[in-house]
């Protein structure tokens, strides 16, 4: 603090003092204009504090709130006393504020005790203002309560300011931030210090129910478990609800989940789910357990004689329209398959597979093994080989289980090869002999499996005898062949035919035109012929 006064030319010392609150002087020290010295009185509260400079200004260390007085510089001369005061205003700034005491959550529609905003050792003392979203709060009876309450220690005399907040909160109180500050005065004004952020928890009662099934599918077959899950939107959460199945109308009390294991096609309905305490409060959904059954008529294996009829039926049953896909020997067949005589391809293994595309991994299938027995036939041809040489005899058979075929021969003659035979494919396949008989012989096929014996014979005529061929045995392969062949023909006469006619048709119209217009020029000649006979007629009347 310096002296604010003008130091005299007859100066002989300065002093200072300061006022107590009654007025009184107390002088603390004491500085000589000659001496140069420097005196300190005996004052406990400024001991080893004060310092007085050679221009009288006074230095106080360590600065407390009992410092705040006023303070008089006091310059003396032989005939006068010069005094100039000075008053000190001590400040402390106050601790950061701080929410404490938070409440562990907030009911809505209910006045509770929000927390304490609490700032210390503050000098002069503060005011605390609560924010919510950064807007200021104000009293409101009934939703927001705010009492503040100042302390002052007696040692220190700092004060500790407190504010605590009442509020009735809302729902769109959630994530909405509460602050508090300080507002206090400085050496150079007021000046305000904010608190962190505080969040708080809302309580809310269930407004709505919701019912959800787990795992979430799009299709739900017979055979999987269901897990029924019931939400509430308050908070916190309902932790037990009531779960109502088809056909029950009492509640099964669980917690917010309940399972149906190995639900079957009769658990197709309504499930719902409420609130314990409020059964008003519900929420339902729609399940539908798909299914998918299959009867193939017949099944297994099936052994039937050749030429028999053999009805097939695959008769499907499902929650919902199902693919059906024939499957013979793992070839897809264009439709299904219907026996009205049995043939010997026809035998094989047949599927009926069906499937729900819309349900994941529903499928059935069954399958058919059939075997087409019959018993051996034969029948036998004969051909001469181009080089008049040789004979070849063949043997064909048909039968099911595969016949055996055994060549017998009466007469001489030599056998070239007796052991060729054809694969044997549906049912049929041959065995053949070369043969270059020196005279006549007949040769005997047997053919015999676990159904029948059959023997037939050929006549062979001698090498040296020429005889007629008969044709060979057409295979089925060939016969669709042939079949092809005379259809392709057929078509070809059909087209010829079509384009004779047309051809016919359009050389009549012409020639129907071409008679009229030759009748139009006969009739136009006549005319003609007519006009000049008038005129030779006039000329020899005029004459």
């Amino acid at each position: 603090m310096p002296c604010r006064l003008d130091v005299p030319q007859n100066l002989m010392f300065g002093k200072w003092k300061y006022e107590k609150p009654d007025g009184s002087p107390v002088f603390i020290a004491f500085r000589s204009s000659t001496k140069k010295s420097v005196q300190y009185d005996d004052v406990p509260e400024y001991k080893n504090r004060l310092s007085l400079s050679e221009n009288y200004t006074l230095s106080i260390s360590n600065a407390k709130i009992s410092d705040e007085k006023r303070f008089v510089c006091m310059l003396v001369t032989e005939d006068n006393v010069f005094e100039a005061p000075t008053v000190v205003k001590v400040f402390k700034q106050p601790s950061k504020p701080e929410i404490v005491s938070k409440a562990p959550f907030l009911e809505t529609e209910k006045l509770k005790k929000l927390g304490e905003c609490i700032s210390k050792d503050s000098y002069p003392d503060g005011n605390i203002t609560w924010y919510r979203n950064g807007k200021v709060l104000q009293p409101l009876e009934e939703a927001v309560v705010i009492i503040f309450k100042k302390q002052m220690d007696p040692v220190t005399q700092l004060y500790t300011m407190t504010s605590s907040l009442e509020y009735k909160t809302t729902k769109a109180d959630i994530q909405m931030p509460f602050t508090c500050s300080v507002t206090y005065y400085g050496p150079s004004g007021q000046k305000t210090v904010y608190s962190e952020q505080a969040i708080f928890d809302i309580y809310y009662p269930t407004e709505q129910v919701t019912i959800q099934v787990l795992p979430p599918k799009n299709a739900i077959k017979e055979g999987d478990n269901i897990t029924l899950k019931c939400l509430g939107n308050g908070n916190p959460p309902p932790e037990e609800f009531l779960f109502y199945l088809p056909g029950q109308p009492e509640g099964i009390r669980s917690s917010n989940t309940y399972t149906l294991t190995d639900v079957r096609r009769n658990a197709t309905g309504d499930y719902k789910c409420s609130l314990i305490d409020k059964k008003s409060m519900i929420a339902s959904t729609t399940i539908t357990v798909h299914y998918l059954d299959l009867s193939l008529n017949p099944s297994g294996e099936v052994t039937k004689q050749i030429g028999d009829a053999l009805p097939v039926s695959c008769t499907i049953s499902a929650s919902r329209n199902a693919t059906v896909v024939w499957m013979k020997d793992n070839v897809r067949l264009r439709s299904s398959p219907s026996f009205s005589s049995l043939h010997y391809q026809d035998a094989g293994n047949y599927v009926c597979e069906t499937a729900l595309q819309e349900v994941e991994g529903l499928k059935k299938r069954e399958s058919l093994t059939l075997i087409v027995e019959g018993k051996p036939q034969i029948k036998m041809t004969k051909k001469t080989d181009p080089s008049g040489l040789s004979k070849t005899i063949i043997c064909h058979v048909e039968g099911f289980p595969k016949p055996a075929i055994q060549w017998t021969i009466t007469g001489s003659g030599s056998v070239i090869n007796q052991t060729e035979e054809s694969p044997y494919i549906n049912g049929r396949y041959y065995s053949k002999i070369i043969i270059s008989p020196e005279e006549n012989v007949t040769l005997t096929c047997t053919a015999e499996n676990q159904l029948e014996r059959t023997v037939n014979s050929l006549n062979v005529s001698a090498i040296s005898i020429p005889e007629h061929d008969e044709a060979d045995e057409i295979s089925d392969e060939n016969k669709e062949k042939v079949n092809d062949q005379a259809k392709l023909i057929v078509g070809i006469v059909v087209g010829l035919l079509l384009a004779a006619l047309v051809a016919g048709v359009v050389y009549w119209l012409y020639m129907k035109k071409s008679k009229t217009a030759s009748k139009h020029v006969n009739k136009d000649l006549g005319n003609l012929e007519e006009n000049k006979k008038l005129e030779e007629n006039n000329h020899k009347t005029e004459a």
